[in-house]
């Protein structure tokens, strides 16, 4: 069980500080190649746990698990990290890592249609919290958040919540490390394939007469320097690579409720961060945001984790 709150503290620290460091990069790569980028290192990095997982089981992949696979990494990383990157570009750090911390209530609604697991009414008052700290952080009356950036903070964390659901069947026969690191390889080449393809010369064209000039050549080895390589391979090893293990290890350690904490702990770490590191303020009604939203999350959360406290030995979850 120590173990398993060393990987918590790990994971935290490494995912609160994500945005942050993508912040630092803005400018310098084009989003969808950092996305590329982050995702291809971060596959890497999980395969030896993933095939350790497969091995343990004595399970071996088929074409139609590689095909859901290629699947989630559509929706995971194609998707939903696009739309992540997008935003992070265009909006403050601490303000994306708050609002897509809020992911995992949005998860409990897509497993009720999609899977059919019950919503309770703590479920129902967790969403009502995080909505209520989503607008608060927004702040309509005096909104001074970028529209466009808003818009793809929420496209991100929703279709992320969505992965998450779509990725839970596979995650009981084959575990979580195994869907994630088959999903982010998946994802990451067929990122690789469209930013290929967008450098054809019609496409391009195509793409560009209708307004999306963003998405039109877009480079694959520009950008990288002897300045920001480090922060580059903290980003792809670090954040996403090692920061995804430890929180599966920390599933394996304790229980996936108590590795969820995780995002109990990002919404309040993330925006010091953000002060100390980045200078951006934390004003008031960010601040109530923030304590809605970790509101929501203990609502959701903390249940559980009293009911596995009452059991005796604690319960581990192997399957996820």
């Amino acid at each position: 069980m120590k173990k398993g709150y060393l990987y918590i503290l790990i994971a935290t620290i490494l995912f609160s500080s994500m945005e942050i460091a993508l912040k630092t990069l803005a400018g310098a790569f084009h989003p969808i190649q950092m996305t590329l980028t982050r995702f291809l290192v971060g596959g890497i990095v999980l395969l030896p746990f993933a095939l350790r997982a497969l091995a343990r089981k004595q399970i071996s992949l088929d074409k139609k698990s590689l095909g859901y696979f290629a699947l989630l990494g559509l929706m995971g990383v194609v998707v939903s990290m696009s739309f992540y990157q997008l935003a992070v570009e265009r909006v403050k750090a601490s303000v994306v890592a708050v609002l897509f911390s809020s992911n995992p209530v949005f998860v409990l609604f897509f497993a009720y249609f999609i899977l059919r697991e019950a919503i309770t009414k703590r479920h129902i008052a967790a969403l009502i919290l995080e909505i209520a700290g989503i607008i608060a952080i927004i702040n309509p009356f005096q909104m001074e958040i970028d529209g466009a950036g808003l818009l793809f903070t929420v496209l991100a964390t929703v279709t992320f919540a969505l992965y998450g659901v779509l990725g839970k069947k596979k995650c009981r026969q084959f575990g979580g490390v195994v869907v994630t690191c088959f999903s982010f390889l998946f994802g990451s080449l067929e990122m690789l394939l469209l930013a290929v393809l967008t450098k054809i010369g019609p496409i391009a064209d195509f793409i560009t007469a209708h307004g999306m000039e963003t998405f039109a050549d877009i480079p694959l080895l520009a950008g990288y320097t002897p300045d920001n390589i480090l922060t580059v391979l903290y980003i792809a090893v670090g954040v996403t690579g090692i920061g995804y293990a430890a929180y599966f290890l920390a599933m394996e350690a304790a229980s996936a409720n108590t590795a969820s904490l995780v995002f109990f702990f990002k919404p309040a770490l993330a925006p010091v961060l953000a002060l100390v590191i980045l200078g951006e303020a934390i004003p008031l009604h960010m601040f109530l945001g923030i304590l809605l939203i970790l509101s929501g999350s203990l609502t959701t959360i903390l249940p559980d984790l009293l009911e596995q406290k009452r059991q005796k030995p604690p319960i581990r979850t192997e399957e996820i």
